[in-house]
């Protein structure tokens, strides 16, 4: 009996094992909670090398431009945006296949709130970085201009986008025409874009996203792939409605403007 407990005492839960998130800078009273949820016990820093540019103010709280750089960390495996105090807090999950670790997009604030990046670099650790937000707030709980005006479903899906060439690679800009309503506006249900994927002209995948409700209203996106020099780059999209959306942009001779395709 002596040895069983001896044996008992050994064992260590593997919650206990978990790394506990260091102090947050920002003060945010959600942070313990997002960061138990987010990196599930895995090491998390905080790290200057994580650049956020995004505006102190939000003049507009449907529509706050976040771009997050972490080219500095080398190879990056995983690229999440999330706002603490929002209701629908985790904006994109980006995943860079064949691309920098470099993500640029529009999110919605429903109050002042911190603004993070956290970036999961090859070796398993979570660097993250961010600031506060000023926010007149009410951008996830009211309803999109396109539902103000009608005519969302004319639009639906519509995508536009175009390929800058450079010397570490091609920078990409593309967006969907969508309400991404987010379930908080009353009789008007969820639904948004909920997958982004971009491949080479052979069918590799280089780019994979996970958008939230959070994203602003028609959708928009700038990522830097690696170097592409020939063939179409394809986009597709699904919602959460089960639609599904395609179409392609030139990765010979950009910028050019993308036609969409509905399927």
């Amino acid at each position: 009996m002596r040895k069983l407990l001896s044996l008992a005492a050994l064992i260590v839960p593997a919650a206990a094992l978990a790394e506990a998130p260091p102090a947050d800078p920002l003060g945010s009273p959600m942070w313990a909670h997002h960061a138990g949820k987010l990196f599930g016990g895995a090491p998390v820093m905080f790290d200057p090398q994580v650049k956020v540019d995004l505006p102190m103010l939000a003049e507009n709280q449907h529509v706050l431009p976040v771009t997050v750089d972490a080219r500095a960390l080398g190879k990056v495996t995983r690229i999440v945006i999330f706002a603490d105090l929002n209701p629908i807090p985790i904006a994109v999950e980006y995943t860079p296949l064949a691309a920098h670790a470099f993500v640029a997009t529009r999110i919605k604030l429903d109050q002042r709130t911190p603004v993070r990046a956290a970036v999961l670099t090859a070796d398993g650790v979570w660097h993250v970085a961010g600031a506060w937000v000023d926010a007149a707030g009410g951008g996830c709980s009211a309803p999109p201009l396109s539902r103000v005006r009608g005519d969302w479903a004319d639009h639906l899906g519509e995508l536009r986008g175009a390929v800058w060439h450079g010397a570490d690679g091609a920078r990409v800009r593309l967006s969907l025409r969508h309400p991404m309503d987010t379930g908080l506006v009353e009789n008007i249900a969820a639904y948004n874009i909920e997958q982004v994927t971009i491949a080479d002209a052979q069918g590799a995948l280089l780019a994979r996203m996970v958008v939230h409700g959070s994203v602003s209203e028609d959708p928009a996106f700038t990522l830097m792939l690696a170097p592409v020099t020939s063939g179409d780059l394809a986009v597709r999209a699904r919602d959460t409605g089960g639609m599904e959306f395609s179409g392609s942009l030139s990765a010979a001779s950009g910028p050019r403007i993308a036609a969409a395709t509905l399927r």
